[in-house]
């Protein structure tokens, strides 16, 4: 086992993978940017270096930086997190021959399966089904032949990416020339990389992953599924395990196509298949993420497994110590992904103090957070802040737990998607599932907030109330006709959905 361990990344999940060195007897060392000098990770890891400017460029994505920290500070290993350079096959190849340990797959791997066309060609290759498309690296004029011949709609990819970058749904053919334009231009200025591929477009599909390990004594097993079709603009913001519509059978059946395309490409480490589930539950190979997963904390609330303590154990060397009969799905777990954005001005970043804080608790909830009551939430950054996680005996359960939750958290100072969330926990159709990857614009018609104006102007009344109630305390006078106003106030946050 190693000794101490450098953690490339920043905010939740360096703090994710510290408590598990730590649980282990592991030093850790955690870098930062300047924008990040006072982030909650430097102050609980056991070192910190600075590594560069507040660019991500210049920082979190340095590698020269980053590999000499590591060895100034004696670290015999890099966990990279997600994000950033975790899904970089160079930089996992540079720290393989310098020694260093990269707590993840080998970059024979990364770059087999980072690539969308070459991870197409091993799914098929495995026997396990792929959307039909155009996976070579094609021109344009080629994209628009191809596109016409597979049938619209269709989706043009970036070939080097995913998280949605690079990504445009086609519908008619007078909109070829300009996505395909568009999605050049983002994929080279997300990835260095301007080649796309194609895809049919599938019908509100469902989005639908599958959670594996291998080890590096060709055990690889499957740990059960996570249903990620809540999403806006592509990105998942909300995930849950197991997903409402697979059953037993298609677990097994998605978790050993999974585990086959995983040993055909040499996987080692925790990895993630993720799949289109079409209207007749058919599933059909997306992408793999070689890394571990923002939503991993509800794979490992239903199966009692610490993915990240896996990932290091098998870095060491060491072997899985359990079979496939041994995972066992208990309950069902929820998560909803916090960001520093404002829902009512269709989730533009809100950046700023953070001057108030108070998080949830109780049976069956987890945070992920980096944040602190004074913490500055800087601009640089992906916004999320945090990861709200519940659990219960069965999803209804873990639903109105997770209502509970939302209830209980309030971060004050900048507006977060908290208010967001609270309305999807008591939507009729996510309660009973009925959920695709076109939820979020079908059932919100757009405005994902889904407060009309009236229910906007009670928010705001009940924020003045709030205000004022507030103000009466701290001058220490009982405000006249003050339960009155608590009343008001009551009544006007229970129509608007908030909370005190």
């Amino acid at each position: 086992m190693f000794s101490k361990i450098l953690i490339a990344n920043r905010g939740e999940i360096a703090i994710r993978v510290i408590r598990a060195c730590r649980e282990l007897g592991i030093a850790n060392v955690a870098i930062f940017s300047e924008a990040d000098r006072s982030s909650l990770h430097v102050r609980y890891a056991d070192e910190a270096y600075c590594v560069g400017p507040p660019p991500s460029t210049q920082s979190y994505l340095n590698m020269d930086a980053i590999l000499d920290v590591t060895r100034r500070a004696g670290a015999e290993a890099i966990h990279p997190g997600y994000g950033f350079l975790a899904e970089n096959a160079e930089f996992a190849g540079r720290c393989e021959a310098a020694g260093i340990v990269f707590i993840g797959p080998p970059s024979s791997a990364i770059r087999a399966m980072g690539s969308k066309t070459s991870a197409r060609r091993l799914a098929t290759g495995a026997g396990v089904p792929v959307v039909p498309g155009a996976i070579e690296n094609l021109t344009d004029a080629e994209v628009e032949r191809r596109a016409l011949e597979i049938g619209l709609p269709v989706v043009i990819k970036a070939a080097a990416g995913g998280g949605g970058k690079g990504m445009r749904v086609v519908q008619a053919a007078t909109e070829l020339p300009s996505a395909i334009r568009a999605a050049r231009s983002e994929a080279q200025s997300a990835f260095g990389d301007s080649a796309v591929y194609l895809e049919r477009y599938l019908i509100a599909p469902r989005h639908v992953e599958m959670q594996i390990l291998a080890d590096r004594h060709g055990h690889t097993i499957y740990l059960g599924e996570r249903e990620c079709s809540v999403q806006r603009r592509h990105q998942k913001v909300i995930e849950e395990a197991p997903s409402p519509v697979v059953d037993a059978s298609m677990r097994r059946r998605m978790g050993e196509a999974a585990v086959g395309l995983a040993r055909a490409a040499g996987y080692v480490n925790a990895g993630t298949m993720e799949f289109l589930v079409d209207q007749e539950r058919n599933f059909y190979f997306l992408e793999m993420n070689t890394r571990l997963q923002v939503e991993h904390p509800v794979t490992e609330m239903v199966t009692g497994l610490d993915l990240v303590k896996e990932q290091i154990a098998i870095a060491a060397g060491e072997a899985l110590r359990y079979r496939q009969e041994d995972v066992v799905i208990r309950g069902a777990a929820i998560e909803c992904r916090i960001y520093a954005e404002d829902p009512f001005q269709n989730f533009v970043p809100s950046p700023g103090r953070i001057i108030g804080l108070r998080e949830p608790g109780g049976a069956g909830v987890r945070i992920e957070t980096g944040i602190y009551k004074g913490y500055e939430v800087p601009v640089y950054y992906d916004p999320l802040i945090a990861k709200l996680i519940t659990w219960g005996r069965d999803r209804p359960e873990a639903a109105q737990r997770m209502r509970r939750a939302l209830m209980e958290y309030s971060v004050q100072g900048i507006k977060t998607t908290i208010p967001f969330h609270q309305r999807v926990m008591a939507d009729p159709d996510f309660l009973r599932g009925d959920i695709d990857t076109t939820y979020i614009d079908r059932r919100f018609a757009g405005r994902p907030h889904a407060w009309d104006e009236s229910q906007r102007d009670v928010a705001l009344v009940a924020a003045a109330i709030h205000a004022h109630l507030q103000d009466q305390a701290r001058a220490g006078t009982p405000a006249r006709g003050g339960r009155a106003a608590e009343s008001a106030w009551k009544l006007a946050a229970r129509q608007a959905g908030l909370r005190r």
